[in-house]
């Protein structure tokens, strides 16, 4: 480990931030395929989407959209944690508070990196959602209310960043209200697709609210532990019990998202619904059975919420392999809700030749670079962000 360059002064302590080559190498490898993640987008808008992306009229929706729900439900869910300490004045998440700021903004940044390159002509949204607004629209409302999120947290992070705790506070507050709505009107774009029958439903907004709060926590935990792994620090016993609080807070919400799946697999399944039933076993025993059973189900939530109870929260490298787990399990359940809900093929029931009961989709190479320059984008902004900002320390910190 090379020396120390800069420190972080807090509370008389200092915290180390170290740049040695490997460091800096990550930084510069993360940028390098955030790049190669962008010139792909470009090219796709280049040569069309039709050319590009392995979507058509039947399954619109593909990776990028899963990706982009997975970057967004991640920031809400760090903006829920963050407001804890900083809006609701829980103490224990005080020390996780900074950090959480930080990554809802990274992880926002992402998501809108790569819907950019899903919606093609993204000038157009910016430019028609101020002149021409559609107020009856759900996507509407969402580009809007995601942007006012933004704003709000940026604001906060730099109120925090000068000590100005009161009015962080006040943008903290505005900032998860704008969140939660935006993304409760982001559960709602698929709840509210009466011609999808796997998605349609009263409960999609609230388990978008409940399953970003649990992303956020697995977040929180295996950003925190990187961090300190990376640079050589050790934990403070504030911080080691904050991190206790937020796994337990997520082994909650894991128990909580298991209770939904239950059932929204026996409401899937009871009566044969039509098309419900089919994309439910398409879930359970189908093409995404393995996406559901070991990622969605396995590492996204049960093993998790064994970790975290059988350790009882003490030892932070299994904290850190729960928050892993659950992160990689998160992706699955946006791949999956996004997926599962389009391959019904509607015409099936006819009994039409050549229409088979489950459409197929493969993420096209462009769809999975422009993937991993978002993923690489929001791991090189975490690791600026660790040495820029300097460990995010609180006071009590």
């Amino acid at each position: 480990m090379n020396e120390p360059t800069v420190s972080s002064m807090t509370a008389g302590k200092a915290l180390p931030v170290v740049s040695s080559r490997a460091y800096n190498a990550s930084i510069a490898f993360f940028a390098f395929m955030a790049a190669v993640g962008v010139a792909f987008g470009l090219h796709a808008m280049y040569v069309g989407h039709e050319a590009a992306y392995n979507c058509t009229r039947e399954i619109p929706w593909g990776l990028l959209i899963a990706t982009y729900i997975f970057f967004v439900v991640t920031s809400t869910g760090l903006c829920i944690v963050s407001s804890l300490g900083h809006v609701f004045g829980f103490e224990s998440f005080m020390p996780v508070a900074k950090r959480a700021v930080f990554l809802s903004i990274a992880t926002i940044v992402s998501g809108f990196m790569v819907i950019a390159f899903e919606i093609e002509n993204p000038w157009r949204m910016a430019i028609y959602n101020m002149i021409s607004p559609n107020m009856t629209s759900n996507i509407w409302w969402m580009g809007t209310l995601y942007g006012v999120y933004l704003f709000f947290m940026a604001v906060e992070f730099a109120m925090l960043q000068m000590n100005k705790h009161k009015q962080a506070a006040i943008l903290g507050l505005l900032g998860v209200l704008s969140g939660i709505a935006a993304h409760s009107n982001l559960g709602a774009v698929f709840g509210l697709l009466g011609a999808r029958e796997f998605w349609h439903g009263p409960y999609m907004p609230i388990y978008f609210i409940t399953s970003a709060a649990m992303s956020g926590c697995a977040a929180v935990l295996l950003f925190t532990y990187i961090a300190y792994k990376t640079n050589g620090w050790q934990m403070s016993d504030k911080l080691k019990s904050s991190l206790k609080a937020v796994a337990y807070t997520g082994a909650f919400l894991m128990a909580t998202l298991i209770f939904f799946d239950i059932w929204k697999v026996i409401s899937g399944i009871a009566g044969h619904p039509p098309g419900k039933y089919e994309a439910t076993m398409a879930l359970i025993k189908g093409p995404y059975a393995f996406n559901f059973w070991v990622g969605e189900v396995l590492m996204g939530m049960v093993l998790p919420f064994i970790i975290i109870l059988g350790t009882r929260g003490k030892s932070i490298p299994a904290l850190f392999t729960a928050g892993a787990l659950s992160v990689i399990g998160i992706f699955f359940m946006r791949y999956d809700l996004v997926l599962v809900g389009e391959i019904v093929n509607p015409f099936h029931e006819y009994g039409v030749l050549d229409f088979p009961l489950y459409l197929s989709y493969v993420p096209s190479f462009h769809e999975i670079m422009i993937t991993i320059g978002g993923l690489s984008f929001c791991a090189m902004a975490f690791l600026m962000g660790e040495k820029m900002f300097k460990g995010h320390l609180a006071e009590d910190h």
